[in-house]
């Protein structure tokens, strides 16, 4: 899964990617920094997996990951081509989600492209972008489906479903808050760059990353994502970049000095992971502990696809304990002795935290 991290230039997206993968993505004070984009895989913190390391002390941990790509700033007359504006539209339409990066403080050695921090300007200007971008596709989408209905009038409810859209988005609202058609269901072949779903990252300085909701700027954003149906987190970006250096016990003590239970960073891989509906279930032993990512609801044999086709061609069963059932049992043998390790067939829907042992047939 792919999520762009996006927003206007300077606002620290390249720090931020920097932070979150330890890349070395250039970022540097003017705009236009980022031309292509950068990508980078993060792992997702996940407690149980530890826990699993910890019980099987394995040759290896393998945690589940996500894909970030550091989009170049967009600009105002981004739909037009204006700052590279079609290519970096392009690399956005790319991704699964956006995280859009939103400045969150004032600094005058930070130069921001339009000369002062708002919050909600900038989302503006980002989402106006995304608007006229999406408006274009439509009307050629509603163009193609008229000409398709002079041989088959099916084509027809097409047009006027992309008709009420293009009305829609010339309010300047996105087609994720239209609720007349689904279309994401109805036509899942519609990239649409206001479709995709969207975690604002506030990057605040670090007083501000301290105590968020003492600043105005991150209220302001908080109740824009409300309205939105979106979610806010709180970053430091420049702090971030520092965290990520440090060794896990010495970032747990920098975080305790700032008073916070966890990274902005940390935060906002847990909430991508949310967001895109995934989930992870669990395999150990000596050799290997590991997270697998899937999508909520899918079943055992497509689950054991993910390590190999092989397992869902000749799935038999799983062999399935819960995270909490085996933490409480203390050891496999213990909670297959009280019967904690369940058999599923094909049509078992694998939980978040199942820890599964397939059994095949080659």
């Amino acid at each position: 899964m792919k999520l762009g991290i996006v927003g206007l230039p300077n606002v620290g997206k390249s720090t931020l990617f920097n932070a979150i993968t330890n890349a070395g993505a250039e970022s540097a004070n003017y705009p236009f920094c980022t031309i292509d984009p950068n990508v980078g895989m993060v792992a997702v913190p996940d407690y149980r997996l530890d826990k699993l390391s910890e019980m099987y002390h394995p040759k290896k941990t393998t945690p589940a990951v996500i894909e970030f790509v550091d989009i170049a700033g967009l600009v105002k007359g981004a739909s037009k081509g204006e700052g590279l504006g079609n290519k970096f539209l392009g690399n956005i339409r790319a991704t699964d989600a956006i995280v859009h990066v939103v400045r969150c403080f004032d600094d005058d050695n930070v130069i921001h492209v339009e000369g002062s921090t708002d919050p909600i300007r900038d989302i503006d200007t980002i989402d106006l972008e995304l608007v006229m971008a999406d408006l274009e596709m439509v009307e050629r989408r509603i163009d193609k489906a008229k000409k398709a209905a002079k041989g088959d009038k099916k084509f027809l409810q097409e047009a006027a479903d992309f008709e009420g859209l293009r009305d829609w988005l010339n309010d300047g609202k996105s087609a994720r808050s239209y609720q007349a058609v689904d279309i994401a269901e109805e036509y899942p072949d519609c990239e649409l760059l206001t479709l995709k779903p969207v975690i604002y990252a506030a990057n605040l300085d670090e007083d501000g990353f301290s105590d968020p909701h003492g600043v105005d700027y991150y209220k302001q954003v908080e109740e824009r994502a409300a309205a939105e149906g979106a979610q806010v987190i709180p970053v430091c970006a420049k702090l971030e970049a520092e965290i990520a250096q440090l060794e896990p016990e010495e970032k747990q003590m920098f975080l305790d000095d700032l008073g916070v239970a966890e990274s902005g960073l940390d935060r906002l891989v847990k909430a991508s992971y949310t967001l895109l509906g995934l989930i992870s279930y669990l395999t150990s032993g000596e050799d290997e502990c590991r997270a697998w990512t899937i999508k909520k609801g899918t079943k055992a044999p497509q689950a054991a696809g993910k390590i190999h086709s092989d397992f869902e061609r000749g799935f038999i069963r799983a062999e399935v304990v819960s995270y909490e059932d085996l933490m409480a049992c203390g050891t496999m043998a213990a909670a297959r002795e009280k019967g904690l390790i369940r058999s599923e067939g094909k049509e078992y829907v694998v939980q978040d935290g199942d820890i599964i042992l397939f059994r095949f047939n080659v």
